[in-house]
This record gives C-alpha cells, sequence and structure tokens, in this order.
C-alpha cells in the first residue's frame, strides 16, 4: 500500500496534479453474487509482467469504489473508473488512482472500480451495474446530480464500460437491498483503448447493442494500437444517430493511461476534459 501511495504522490508530482483523499466502499454488503470464494483482500498479480511502474491486482472477491472526492471545485459529477488488464488483472494505478487523481483535480468525483477478476464476466458486469446504483444512491449525501454519474474504462476496462452503457436494461443479478431499486444507466461513457469490441469477422459484439437510450459516448484509440480498433462501434453509434465523439490518433499503442511521454497519452486527456464539459453544460 505505502509503495502504491509513493507511486501516485510521485505521478501527481510530475504532472501538477494535487492527490485526492480517498476512501474504500464495499460494493456488497453481504454475499456477492454468483461469487464461490470468501471474501478476501486483492492480491498482487506478479505473473509475467513487465513492470513499467504499474501496480496489478487480481484475484478480487470482495469489488470495491476507492473514492476519490474533489476540492472547492465540486461540479456535481462522477465518473466510475474500471482499469484494464485483460480480465485477468486490474493495472490499478495506471488505469485507476491515476485517472482518479486527474479527475478530481477537475472537480469530479472519481470512484476506481474494483471489480471481478480474473476471467469473471458476469462478476464484473454485475460490480458495475451495481457500482452505478450504488453511486446514485449517495447523489444527495455527495452533493452529486444523479444525471451527471458516468462510466470510464481503459482496455479491458472499456469493454466492461461499453456494455454497462448498452446494456443497462439487462438484470445481471437478484435484487439485494434498495439500492437495486435504483437506475444502473450510465448519463455518459468514455471508453479509452478499449478492447475486444469486435468478433472475429470485424463486427460488434452482441453484448454492444446501442439503442435510442444509448447515453453520449466518447472514443478514444490510436491507429498502431495491436488489438482491434472498434471501428464498428462508432458505425453502430453513427447509424443509430446517438451523440458520440471518436478520436483516432496515429501513434500510442495501447495501455498507456494518461502519463506523459506517449503521444496517445498526452491527446486524450485534453480532448476528454473538452467532451465532458460539453456534454455536461459544465463551465
Amino acid at each position: 500500500m505505502m509503495r502504491n501511495l509513493i507511486t501516485i504522490l510521485a505521478f501527481c508530482l510530475l504532472t501538477n496534479l494535487s492527490l485526492a483523499q480517498s476512501s474504500v466502499i464495499k460494493l456488497w454488503p453481504g454475499t456477492v453474487p454468483g461469487e464461490t470464494e470468501v471474501k478476501h483482500p486483492p492480491v498482487d498479480y506478479t505473473a509475467n509482467t513487465s513492470g513499467n511502474n504499474i501496480h496489478r491486482i487480481s484475484n478480487i472477491t470482495d469489488p470495491a469504489l476507492m473514492v476519490y472526492k474533489p476540492g472547492k471545485n465540486a461540479n456535481g459529477a462522477a465518473v466510475i473508473i474500471c482499469p484494464g488488464g485483460g480480465n485477468k488483472y486490474l493495472a490499478v494505478n495506471l488505469e485507476g488512482e491515476e485517472v482518479a487523481a486527474w479527475l478530481a483535480a477537475q472537480g469530479y468525483m472519481a470512484l476506481v472500480l474494483e471489480y471481478r477478476v480474473p476471467l469473471k464476466t458476469l462478476g464484473s458486469f454485475q460490480d458495475i451495474q451495481r457500482a452505478v446504483r450504488l453511486v446514485r444512491s449517495k447523489a444527495f449525501e455527495w452533493k452529486l446530480k444523479s444525471d451527471m454519474i458516468g462510466v470510464m474504462g481503459f482496455s479491458a476496462g472499456g469493454n466492461l464500460a461499453a456494455r454497462a452503457t448498452t446494456g443497462f436494461k439487462n438484470r445481471s443479478y437478484a435484487p439485494e437491498d434498495k439500492i437495486d431499486s435504483i437506475s444502473c444507466r450510465p448519463d455518459f461513457s468514455l471508453l479509452i483503448y478499449p478492447g475486444s469490441l469486435t468478433t472475429s469477422d470485424k463486427k460488434l459484439i452482441p453484448e454492444v447493442k446501442p439503442t435510442e437510450e444509448t447515453p453520449p459516448m466518447f472514443v478514444f484509440v490510436a491507429a498502431d494500437d495491436p488489438y482491434n480498433i472498434p471501428f464498428p462501434l462508432g458505425q453502430a453509434l453513427r447509424e443509430a444517430k446517438l451523440p458520440f465523439e471518436f478520436h483516432v490518433t496515429p501513434k500510442g499503442g495501447h495501455g498507456y493511461g494518461l502519463r506523459r511521454g506517449n503521444p496517445a497519452a498526452e491527446a486524450w486527456p485534453p480532448l476528454a476534459e473538452k467532451w465532458l464539459k460539453a456534454t455536461l453544460g459544465l463551465k
């Protein structure tokens, strides 16, 4: 934990961000739906990792939200962040905590979702639906606007965010409490180099079906991303005449977060910031 805090502090100093104070909220006070293991803290993932100052966690059985509150510039909007990791682990600092610190500095309440991995597709979907409901249930307490609660995802987390954005009507678990009577529809969605959104024949995966109720979406990817580029998603949104913004930058690859030194990592944050303000009507 201390190593992780030092990493975030160093990142904030390099990027002139202030570290928002965080707390942790567990998603499921009782039994976690569909989970067979007992609840325990996440485990550091060290298998076949390349370093690069990335903190990876896995074997998550007790999903949680790490809450980063903004300062006096709070704008009433909240963003639930889904880190990536190929559904094997979560790159919790690169695509979670560092992004949360940046968003909190912009006035957003940022919440990093520790969803279930490895390879728990249904479980992770249940987790993000519960997370949206939980945050919306705390709108009054946290001084949020209940129609300004969105999701953001990177790589596999982008896939999860896309499924949550278009599949919010799919009831994935039996109601646990009053929170589950609240809508889990995100009000906006940001997908940064989302992974595995196309099938082997280059079609949009069936789990992502935009409808007239799909909220505004922001998509960013590098042209040299070695994983599939989500053009079919853009085409589906266009055909449905839905509001979206799609950016393709020439270089950057995959898995860069917002760390300086990578052209894609430096390009998407100002674009996303501008889009968020315009979409939510913020100054």
